[in-house]
């Protein structure tokens, strides 16, 4: 049991070992500018947070990633390869934050907000879901974004129903009452005949039946368009979904020297605006397909609109006011946005190259993700109380558990939460492919894969990429998304080594169109989700989803031809693609 006097002290324990420990040690690699002493810096303080479990272990263990590059003991690529690899380590530190951000269920209030913010008429009702599934999609999983957003949806068209009738039946009173009081003016027989008549309408009216199709088609549109912007915000980022990364590991893999081409801000350049394309598309082809061509612009709410205004905002209110912990989530989300953006822009020098030496070699994509990953685990989902120290001078009221409790709250993400709810399958299934690429390239399938299509370079390279990416995203429709993406990305590098085309001028549109998959329920986790709800068929899913899959392949053509081609410098087979496979 402490000395009274010692359980202040205690109280603030984790807290001076997390941040005193490598501000006592700061000394040594000050002092010592060398890499040895960097190195040992980072070690002693491993070593006290492991022995005093501040962190959990498996955190602790991560710090190398993040803290060797910026000391510029090792470059991110070495010391990921000691994990799993660099692009994993990208796409493993990401899905922490974004398991932090559903954990305190920040994604349900940023989508609540906007769709206030966009109104409920019919069409902007189903342009706010389409927008704010596709931005959450962006960050976290395409499946965890529609698991959340087909509730809200369900919700709203619920009370949209139960509204409608509530309507029909105020409708019918009042015509029947219309009915009956101008009965009273005529003669018995003929009331009788033309109440029999007011009846056989009310039974049999076509409007009723005309408004009970149109009610269907509603529910199919904004069904669907949850799953199909799920699949088309995945597009826009790098980590938004697999097999975006599948194309930064295997042009890591397959041609290493090629100058970090591919990263964050590079790919967020080109696929963000072709994903705000398809998407408007999108919107006015499940609009004018199955809510026809009545916009429902206007300033007046019917009582439809004003019903699910009102169950947006009473689940709103559920949420209550914005908390502390949301608050630190949603300010480490928009910083590693930032740091993201800002590592190497390209037209300017980044932070990475400003504020450490050789840091452009040094510091890749993982580092920033990684590093916010470990703040999750170090700040705290609660406000700290500063507490007197003198006994004497503390709150009367303050029980004495009160003050055994640590100055640090719990963080804002626990261990146990992560290991529930990351999918390890996706990092496994990742791994698998970059080792099929190194194994084809190695062993020169792929080179004898690529020459077999040799005479392919007779046909132009824009319909080379349009064809490529038709088939992929047929493929795509019954066979994983990632999969797809690890199975076709080594032949098409191949392709393109043998017909002397730029390797992204394929590998962009077939990386794309693997997330095309909007025909079939199996095709995708988001598209088996809405398919689930009941209210659309395996046909409606077909019929809407061929003609999405030509305004995708139509939109990423016009993509890689256009700002595509002077971003990636497409017109010019480059160096490191021509010397790759023969060293």
């Amino acid at each position: 049991m402490a000395p009274t006097c010692l359980q202040p002290l205690l109280r603030y324990r984790s807290f001076a070992i997390l941040f005193l420990t490598p501000l006592l040690l700061l000394p040594l690699p000050l002092t010592v500018p060398t890499r040895e002493a960097r190195c040992a810096y980072v070690i002693i303080i491993m070593a006290v947070y492991w022995c005093t479990e501040v962190m959990p272990l498996a955190v602790t263990s991560l710090m190398p990633v993040v803290f060797f590059p910026l000391l510029g003991v090792q470059t991110s690529k070495k010391v990921c390869l000691q994990y799993l690899n660099n692009t994993n380590m990208l796409f493993f530190g990401g899905l922490i934050v974004a398991i932090s951000v559903e954990q305190w269920n920040l994604h349900k209030r940023i989508a609540l907000r906007v769709l206030l913010i966009l109104g409920v008429k019919p069409a902007l009702l189903m342009l706010g879901f389409m927008a704010v599934t596709a931005f959450l999609s962006m960050w976290i999983s395409n499946t965890a974004t529609t698991a959340m957003m087909v509730p809200i949806v369900q919700a709203v068209l619920d009370q949209l129903d139960s509204t409608e009738n509530d309507v029909t039946l105020v409708e019918q009173a009042s015509g029947q009452t219309n009915t009956v009081i101008e009965l009273e003016e005529k003669i018995t027989s003929e009331s009788t005949a033309v109440h029999v008549v007011s009846n056989e309408q009310v039974t049999d009216d076509p409007k009723s039946s005309e408004e009970k199709k149109m009610r269907k088609r509603i529910c199919k549109g904004m069904t669907l368009c949850v799953c199909y912007a799920a699949s088309i915000g995945g597009t826009a980022t790098l980590t938004g979904t697999g097999p975006n990364v599948v194309l930064k590991g295997q042009m890591n893999q397959l041609y290493p020297n090629n100058n970090d081409v591919v990263n964050f801000a590079s790919w967020f350049g080109f696929a963000f605006p072709n994903m705000v394309l398809m998407l408007v598309l999108a919107w006015l082809w499940l609009q004018c397909s199955f809510m026809g061509l009545n916009w429902g612009f206007g300033t007046e709410k019917t009582a439809k609109e004003k019903a699910a205004y009102s169950v947006l905002k009473a689940e709103m209110k559920k949420l209550g006011p914005m908390s502390y912990a949301e608050f630190n989530i949603l300010l480490l989300f928009v910083l590693l946005v930032l740091l993201w953006f800002s590592r190497n822009p390209g037209f300017v020098k980044g932070w990475a190259a400003r504020l450490f030496p050789g840091g452009e070699k040094y510091i890749t994509d993982s580092v920033p993700a990684v590093f916010i990953a470990l703040l999750l685990f170090i700040l705290p989902a609660h406000k700290p109380k500063c507490k007197a120290w003198n006994p004497s001078m503390s709150d009367p009221e303050q029980t004495e558990e009160d003050k055994k409790k640590p100055f640090l709250s719990a963080p804002l993400l626990d261990w146990n939460v992560v290991q529930r709810k990351m999918p390890w399958s996706i990092v496994l299934l990742l791994g698998g492919g970059f080792a099929l690429a190194d194994a084809s390239a190695n062993s020169g399938l792929s080179a004898w894969m690529g020459h077999q299509m040799t005479p392919l370079g007779s046909i132009p390279p824009w319909s080379i990429a349009t064809v490529i990416a038709l088939i992929t995203a047929v493929i795509t429709e019954c066979t994983s998304n990632v999969a797809t993406a690890t199975l076709f990305l080594p032949i098409f590098s191949s392709l393109a080594e043998s017909i002397k085309i730029h390797p992204l001028y394929i590998m962009l549109p077939a990386t794309l169109s693997a997330s095309f998959a909007f025909m079939l329920p199996v095709a995708t986790p988001p598209n088996a989700i809405v398919f689930s709800y009941g209210h659309i068929h395996v046909l409606d899913m077909v019929k809407a989803g061929i003609v999405m899959n030509m305004i995708a392949v139509c939109c990423v053509t016009l993509a890689i031809n256009t700002w595509g081609r002077p971003m990636f410098e497409l017109d010019t087979f480059p160096a490191w693609a021509n010397s790759t496979r023969n060293q």
